[in-house]
């Protein structure tokens, strides 16, 4: 399937086919989470397919690049991104507050990018561990469908080195809350050299997505990149891309971050008119490096959508005035694209809820 070249055909497909096809899979899923003998590993397998299932469609988008192997493209995209929601769930929302254990549980996601690796004992550090065998299957799936990837050399050291930031990064802010911020200032300070560009907040954010997994799956098929082009793909997403993704999902979770009285990334720059200008300069370099990578026209258009489906969200609507200020500027800067898929992202989700 040709990779759509307007937003009307990309729209239309994404509902559709893709949207389906997605939910077909985690349909899948959900039937083996629950099966799932321990009954708080069961509970959260199950909330983090029903929470964010948005996580999954957004990252099915992806397979449009992957011509003849969208198929495979997805079952990997949504077995990848199960492990790392069900994961997050079982730190965030668990009563464990041990690094060894978030980091043991995360060694999953580096299983899941290396073909013939054997499943870990990833519940050695917590009580509960007979999940029926749901968190192997979960890996295996990525590995069955990476071992038949042509280009799999070239882009595993990327792949890798993407899995080991978001796995440091949830050993980090997943602790007692009076070290998370001690401790990911820490973490950055040994790549501050390397990222002169950025806060520590937004080396943060940038290493909590997985879009630049997706991507690289995608796009690399055929084995026909430059290393060039794979790097700079891979640079594109690490930190500009990923980095404006979970900034704008902090945005929108901030206040539920305030009542909660959890570190949000958002609130850590000196002032409001100081976080829109990243926020901008972030969707910027992004825009950018997109345009010189292969299918430009769609990248772009993708960018554009992580604008709609987070800006769209019904917590922004609920936030004061400098929050939907904001969202306007961002929807702004991305033109007359941006502000069709926030329509329809906009109506999707009211409409899904009703």
């Amino acid at each position: 399937m040709a990779v759509p070249g307007n937003f009307v055909s990309l729209t239309h497909i994404a509902m559709t086919r893709v949207l389906p096809t997605v939910n077909r899979f985690l349909g899948g899923w959900k039937e083996k989470a629950n099966k799932i003998p321990d009954p708080e590993l069961r509970r959260q397998a199950l909330m983090s397919i029903e929470a964010k299932t948005f996580h999954c469609e957004g990252g099915g988008i992806y397979t449009l690049l992957a011509g003849e192997h969208a198929h495979e493209t997805m079952r990997f995209i949504i077995a990848y991104q199960t492990i790392s929601d069900y994961l997050d769930n079982l730190c965030d929302r668990g009563t464990s507050r041990d690094p060894e254990d978030f980091r043991t549980l995360h060694t999953a996601l580096a299983d899941a990018l290396t073909p013939g690796a054997e499943p870990g004992d990833y519940y050695r550090c917590r009580e509960e561990k007979d999940d029926g065998g749901y968190l192997p299957a979960l890996v295996r799936t990525c590995q069955n469908v990476l071992k038949d990837h042509r280009a799999y050399e070239r882009i595993a050291p990327f792949l890798m080195e993407l899995a080991g930031y978001y796995r440091e990064l949830q050993v980090h802010k997943h602790v007692r809350a009076e070290e998370v911020r001690p401790r990911l200032e820490s973490w950055f300070a040994g790549y501050r050299d390397g990222f002169p560009d950025l806060q520590w907040q937004e080396f943060a954010a940038a290493s909590g997505s997985t879009l630049g997994v997706f991507s690289l799956v995608s796009q690399s098929w055929d084995n026909d990149l430059s290393d060039d082009v794979i790097r700079r793909m891979k640079e594109a997403y690490f930190p500009w891309v990923q980095g404006l993704h979970i900034l704008l999902d902090y945005y929108v979770d901030r206040e539920e971050d305030h009542l909660a009285g959890e570190l949000n990334f958002c609130d850590q720059y000196r002032s409001e008119s100081e976080m829109g200008a990243r926020f901008i300069q972030f969707f910027r370099v992004s825009d950018q490096a997109l345009e010189n990578l292969p299918n430009p026209r769609f990248q772009r258009m993708l960018l554009r959508g992580v604008l709609a489906v987070y800006l769209s969200d019904v917590k922004v609507g609920r936030q004061d005035r400098g929050v939907k200020k904001l969202a306007r500027r961002l929807l702004r800067e991305g033109g007359p694209l941006a502000w069709f898929f926030f329509a329809n992202c906009w109506g999707y989700r009211r409409l899904k809820n009703s």
